[in-house]
């Protein structure tokens, strides 16, 4: 299909049926009529301001925008998505592919898309004529699966959030049940989700807002922090003449700003641990050939279907067929103990779709309380700032009504009615925060209870389902950083987001040192890097000897160390700190030192010859190389505690980590009779790597010097680089 387009631009443009030549594609001249009405303006960094005379238009403009800096990115998240991954990746991808069928079909897919207001056709259909017109007009670009974008095609990738809550469900548990027809332990299934649940979920956020009474222009502000993968979004500026006007990052192949601003507010979203998906262990009963579950008195027929599946096989294509098995629960997703298990989350794609574009269109608060009352965004908390001094928080936002007499921590009994979801919780159930006295609202994918200092929520009033989220580190540093603030600037917000102390290790290296002084006679080796450790002020620098004995320490004792399962997070530092033995800390310490002496030649390797960016080619999947150029990053983990997170790992043949998630896309935003506001971008906007804009905003990352964001039309024409028209 993408060649027909390709070659139906070639022929236009050689001649059209007006001078008596080849008659013009009547579906390419619809689209080169519709790119008449967007502009685009690439600004000294490359970012995308999308000019459209209709909220369409500007969606049409927004996704050749985006195709043009990451086409591989987009193509991906749709056909990861669509269930699709085999076809690029192979038979062992397959897994992926039936769970996003499990949850909907094509033809589902379809009938939602039918279903939808006109409004909001009219944007799909923007949506996949915008990257078809970017395909048509690019016949170097060869997409790997989708040849052809479809307007229903967002009804499988609504929200924005990194995998949105599909990828909450296990792959193991439908790999066992659909793959090899077994049942799989409760404790394999918490492993599988310990990512999510544990050790610092490593794709957290942070978001902060600040009451104007705090400010020195009296103005409201808000810090967006989220903590992606990088290269997960870009950064754009989408306008149109009905009004839209938002600026933020964009999710790679969705119309709507994620997380950002407009001219009057400004939301930010950190993923929660809100209880919003819940097990249904069935009772399957067979007769007659047939399959049926219990339900109450009632024996109700298990919905049946099949689905064929592609997957790439060498340089072929093969296919595998699967059944898939439905109650009114949801689908079958894995057996435990021999019993089916149904797993229930949302999906109403219509719903999430409006909700998540029409958040961008709000101009105060009321309406954006309004816009939370469609109560389908899932996964995330969001926090909330405008340009009538108001600040807010709401704790996730989609939390079904339970029997609390039920522990939805764990699969409850399908066949019982009372397990069933009430519907949903009222916004005003939830946990929410309304500009309170202490003038500031925190959230780094922790408790809410400690959100507003003493005028946080109470746990004591709201179901344990409602929030179940732990403390963490970052959340505990934010809380005092922004303890006293006054006077707050927006070059202020950005120290304080980006302040380097790590309160992770205020117990851990204490607790090493400790055990050293006790029981060190074993390990004279260690005095000198011990000796580092002692008075060390636990902030990070890319000078920092003791930061990089005490990454590799703490790491290792995750790793290594006699760790209970029940403890993730902040609660097993604790543990590390408080409660392990002498001989297991100091011995998980000496086997530090010796690494790092043998991979660098020297245990006090300051913490920037480790801690690395680089960004070598624009693969979705990149590889990371110790002999080419890279950056020293002086900040650490959030698993630590920092705000600022950069979370690295070591990769196949290297010895230094990279960073591959954490600070992303950030900015800081005040809201007031004009709104200012300032960015930062990992790398840069391009995924192309001979763009001057692939890796023009690194060493500014590495160094947090925020760009000016240019907002304003007149701000945006005075630092224009290239302005044209899709197609151009």
């Amino acid at each position: 299909m993408r060649r027909w387009l390709a070659l139906a631009l070639v022929v236009a443009g050689a001649c059209s049926s007006d001078r008596g030549g080849a008659p013009a594609d009547p579906e390419l001249e619809r689209l080169a009529a519709r790119a008449q009405n967007v502009t685009i303006v690439r600004d000294d960094f490359g970012v995308p301001h999308i000019y459209g005379k209709t909220d369409a238009d500007a969606v049409f403009g927004l996704l050749y925008a985006q195709a043009e800096d990451d086409f591989p990115r987009v193509e991906r998240n749709y056909y990861w998505a669509l269930g699709r991954l085999a076809e690029v990746e192979g038979e062992s991808a397959l897994m992926s592919d039936l769970r996003a069928r499990l949850y909907m079909t094509e033809e589902e897919a379809r009938a939602a898309y039918a279903a939808a207001p006109d409004w909001l056709r009219e944007l799909c259909i923007a949506f996949a004529d915008g990257l078809n017109y970017y395909l048509a007009t690019h016949p170097d670009v060869t997409p790997k699966v989708i040849t052809r974008f479809e307007p229903w095609m967002p009804m499988y990738f609504f929200e924005g959030s990194i995998g949105g809550d599909i990828e909450q469900i296990p792959l193991e548990g439908i790999t066992a049940f659909y793959g090899r027809g077994e049942s799989v332990g409760v404790a394999d299934l918490d492993a599988a989700r310990a990512p999510r649940l544990g050790y610092e979920r490593h794709l957290g956020s942070n978001g902060f807002a600040i009451a104007g009474d705090l400010t020195e222009s009296g103005n409201a502000m808000l810090l967006i922090n989220p903590h992606t993968t990088f290269f997960f979004r870009g950064e754009v500026h989408v306008v149109s003449e009905e009004g839209l006007n938002a600026y933020g990052a964009v999710t790679w192949g969705q119309f709507f700003v994620y997380q950002g601003f407009n001219e009057h507010t400004g939301w930010m979203h950190t993923s929660t641990y809100v209880d919003f998906l819940d097990e249904f262990v069935e009772d399957i009963v067979e007769q007659d050939g047939e399959r049926y579950y219990r339900y109450g008195d009632e024996l109700r027929p298990v919905g049946e279907s099949e689905v064929t599946l592609k997957y790439r096989d060498g340089d072929a294509m093969s296919e595998r067929t699967f059944p898939m098995y439905h109650t009114h629960h949801g689908p079958i997703t894995h057996m435990i103990d021999g019993k089916w298990v149904a797993t229930k989350i949302n999906w109403d794609p219509v719903n999430a779709l409006t909700q998540s574009y029409i958040r961008t269109r709000q101009d105060g608060h009321e309406g954006f309380r309004r816009m939370m009352d469609i109560r389908t965004n899932s996964s995330n908390n969001t926090v909330y700032a405008d340009s009538s001094g108001n600040i807010a928080y709401y704790h996730g936002n989609f939390v079904p009504k339970r029997d609390p007499s039920f522990d939805y921590s764990r699969p409850v009994d399908g066949s019982n009615p009372a397990t069933d979801w009430d519907g949903l919780h009222t916004v005003d159930e939830t946990v929410t925060v309304f500009n309170p006295p202490n003038g500031w609202i925190q959230n780094c994918n922790s408790t809410p209870f400690t959100s507003a200092a003493e005028f946080s929520p109470r746990a004591d009033d709201y179901p344990a389902y409602m929030a179940p989220d732990p403390e963490n580190f970052r959340g505990v540093h934010a809380q005092r950083v922004l303890a006293g603030i006054d006077d707050l600037t927006l070059d202020g917000l950005i120290d304080i987001a980006y302040d380097p102390y790590l309160p992770g290790f205020e117990q851990l290296i204490p607790a090493l040192v400790a055990a050293y002084g006790r029981s060190g006679d074993e390990h004279p080796a260690l005095a000198p890097a011990i000796d580092a450790l002692r008075g060390w002020d636990f902030s990070v620098h890319v000078d920092s000897v003791p930061m990089t004995l005490a990454h590799f320490y703490g790491m290792r004792y995750r790793d290594e160390g006699r760790n209970p399962l029940s403890l993730r997070g902040k609660a097993l530092i604790d543990h590390f700190a408080v409660s392990s033995p002498d001989d297991e800390r100091l011995e998980i310490f000496a086997r530090t030192v010796a690494m790092l002496e043998a991979d660098f030649g020297r245990w006090d390797t300051p913490w920037g010859e480790v801690n690395r960016f680089q960004r070598l080619s624009g693969d979705v999947d990149l590889d990371y190389d110790d002999s080419a150029a890279s950056l020293a990053v002086g900040m650490a983990s959030g698993d630590w505690g920092a705000l600022a997170s950069f979370r690295a790992k070591r990769y196949p043949g290297t010895k230094r980590i990279y960073g591959t998630s954490g600070n992303s896309f950030v900015a800081v935003v005040e809201f007031g009779d004009r709104v200012r506001a300032k960015s930062l971008l990992a790398g840069g906007q391009s995924g192309d790597p001979a763009s001057p804009h692939f890796d023009d905003q690194a060493e500014r990352y590495a160094a947090a010097q925020f760009k000016d964001v240019a907002f304003y039309r007149e701000d945006v024409d005075a630092r224009a680089v290239r302005s044209y028209r899709p197609g151009d």
